[in-house]
C-alpha cells in the first residue's frame, strides 16, 4: 500500500480578508499555520511516511508543507521538496486582490459565481479551471508524480491550492468537468488516496 496525499494550504491572510488571491504570494494567517500543524499531527497519527514532496512556488503552499512535515516528524524531506509553478493557484486575472463581496456588488453575484465555479470560462485576464487542468497540472502530474505513485509505489505529498487540487481530482477521475464545482477541499485537511499495485483503492480526509 502506498499513498498520495493532497494538502490544501492553510488559511492565508487574503483568505481571511476574503480576497481573490491567484498568483499573489500571500503568506499564511495564524489560523493557517495552526491548520498546517494539525495536518502534520494527523499525518503522523496515520503513520504515513512520504518519499517525495511536491508543492507550488507560492509560500502559503510550501510553508504549509514545511510546517506539516515538521509536525509529522519528517523534517528531513524539507530540503528535497520540489516546488513548481505548474502547481500554483488559478490566476484570477483582473479580480486578484479584490474582495469577493465587492466583486459581487460590482459584477453581480451570478457573474462572479460563473467566474469562480464554471470549468471553461475565464475571468477577465485570468485562467479557467480547464486551463489549470490541461495546461499546467495534468502535464506536470503525468510527467513527475504519476510515475512515482502508480509505477514505483512511492508515497507522495502534494501541497498546493484549492484550484490546483481540484484539477488533481479531475485528473485522478474523482470528479468531472460537470461536477467539479461541487468539490470542496478544506484548508489544512489532508486528503488521502490509497494505492495498491498502481491502482487507486479509496480516499478519505484525515481529521479528528
Amino acid at each position: 500500500m502506498n499513498y498520495l496525499v493532497l494538502l490544501r494550504h492553510g488559511q492565508s491572510q487574503w483568505n481571511l480578508e476574503n480576497r481573490f488571491t491567484g498568483f499573489t504570494d500571500v503568506d499564511l494567517s495564524d489560523k493557517g499555520r495552526e491548520e498546517a500543524e494539525e495536518a502534520g499531527k494527523q499525518i503522523k497519527a496515520a503513520g504515513i511516511h512520504f518519499d517525495h514532496v511536491f508543492t507550488s512556488t507560492l509560500k502559503r503552499a510550501f510553508h504549509t508543507a514545511e510546517i506539516a512535515l515538521q509536525n509529522s516528524g519528517q523534517d528531513r524531506l524539507i530540503a528535497a521538496m520540489v516546488r513548481h509553478d505548474d502547481l500554483r493557484e488559478r490566476d484570477y486575472g483582473d479580480l486578484v486582490g479584490q474582495n469577493k463581496d465587492e466583486a459581487r456588488a460590482q459584477f453581480g453575484e451570478e457573474q462572479v459565481h460563473i467566474w469562480r465555479r464554471s470549468y471553461d470560462i475565464q475571468p477577465p485576464g485570468g485562467e479557467s479551471l480547464q486551463d489549470v487542468v490541461e495546461k499546467r497540472v495534468r502535464p506536470y502530474y503525468e510527467a513527475h508524480i504519476r510515475p512515482l505513485v502508480e509505477d514505483e509505489g512511492k508515497t507522495v505529498l502534494v501541497a498546493a491550492h484549492g484550484n490546483s487540487l481540484r484539477a488533481m481530482l479531475i485528473i485522478l477521475g474523482e470528479n468531472t468537468p460537470e461536477d467539479i464545482n461541487t468539490a470542496e477541499i478544506p484548508t489544512g485537511v489532508p486528503l488521502v488516496f490509497e494505492f495498491e499495485n498502481g491502482e487507486k483503492q479509496r480516499k478519505y480526509f484525515l481529521r479528528d
